[in-house]
């Protein structure tokens, strides 16, 4: 297993601390920010750092943030680097799968919560996910420019579900979006 660079933009210092404490168990170099703001400005100081284009492997984002939310964040992130990997956190699936699509046009993954923070670390370190996220967005490609329908909607959160392997755990059977 790769060690890997993660950023954390959580607004709950004990939540925070918990994925803090899980990644770095598992040898990863984790950095967290309090807020959007901070979130944004500690991704461009080590995007300007690094000559390799992605200062972090992952980017975990809450949804809803101070300052700045997650959405706006991760529009700027990828803005500047579209090949960084982003994770919304999110007690708010819905609003959350329905702003990526209309905002960043693209799919990211999603995590309802609350989740096990075991789950989210294996998550994490799951490379096939990415490989994943390509399928799924190239099939989101072939909607573009026009408003998905809800049957769509719940199509791609049950694949983001399904390649995360949350079906085990989740607790809701299925979401309808619209």
């Amino acid at each position: 297993m790769k060690k890997m660079k993660i950023l954390v933009a959580e607004d709950e210092p004990d939540i925070a601390n918990q994925y803090k404490i899980e990644l770095e168990t598992r040898y990863h170099k984790v950095t967290i920010a309090q807020d959007g703001e901070e979130c944004m400005r500690i991704y461009l100081d080590k995007l300007s750092a690094t000559d390799l284009g992605t200062p972090f492997d992952v980017v975990l984002l809450d949804y809803r943030m101070p300052k700045r939310d997650g959405i706006e964040v991760a529009k700027e992130i990828l803005n500047e680097n579209p090949n960084q990997r982003i994770i919304f956190a999110s007690a708010y699936v819905k609003d959350t799968l329905i702003d990526s699509v209309k905002q960043l046009n693209r799919i990211v993954e999603i995590m309802e919560k609350p989740f096990p923070i075991s789950v989210f670390a294996e998550i994490v370190e799951d490379e096939k996910i990415m490989l994943e996220m390509a399928r799924l967005n190239a099939k989101f490609k072939r909607i573009r420019g026009r408003e998905p329908t809800p049957e769509e909607l719940s199509d791609f959160l049950r694949s983001l579900r399904k390649m995360q392997g949350l079906d085990a755990w989740y607790s809701v059977s299925d979401i309808k979006l619209g």
